[in-house]
Formats: C-alpha cells, sequence, structure tokens
C-alpha cells in the first residue's frame, strides 16, 4: 500500500475517533452530575491534531503530484516554446 493509502485510513479513522469523543464529552457534560476531570475537555484534541496534520497531507498531495509531472499554470506556455503539444 502506498502512503498515501495509509493517510487516508489513519484520517478515517481519526475522524470517527474524534466524533466518539465529542460525543462522550458532550454526554459527560450534559449529564448533570459532579463537574468532569480536565482531561474530558482535552480529550477530542488528539484525534484532532491527527486529523490536522493527516488533512494537510491530503490537501497538498495534488500540488506535489502536479509539480512532479511538470503540469502548473505555466507548464503550457512552457509546451509551446519548446514545440512540445499539451496533451503530452
Amino acid at each position: 500500500m502506498s502512503r498515501s493509502t495509509w493517510v487516508r485510513k489513519i484520517h478515517r479513522w481519526a475522524s470517527i475517533a474524534f466524533t466518539a469523543a465529542f460525543i462522550f464529552v458532550t454526554v459527560v457534560v450534559l449529564s448533570g452530575q459532579e463537574e468532569p476531570a480536565e482531561w474530558v475537555y482535552l480529550l477530542p484534541l488528539l484525534p484532532l491534531g491527527v486529523l490536522l496534520l493527516t488533512g494537510l497531507y491530503l490537501f497538498v498531495l495534488p500540488f506535489g503530484r502536479r509539480a512532479g509531472r511538470g503540469r502548473g499554470p505555466f507548464a503550457a506556455d512552457q509546451h509551446r516554446r519548446e514545440g512540445v503539444s499539451a496533451e503530452q
């Protein structure tokens, strides 16, 4: 499996963990019992950090691929100067 496939799987599972942690914290806070410990409020931050890092990687991934193939906003001009069609 490629790295991007692993990052996508981690991103999906982190979103599930974040959702579960958020629901857990919401239920604990709204239960009306005594004030929960501080770590309960911080619980969703770990999956949220993972979501941030993997989401940024997945966002930048197409731009890196495009740069590697020589495509970009000025690629058509460069190909015209070199005598190569843009479809190649």
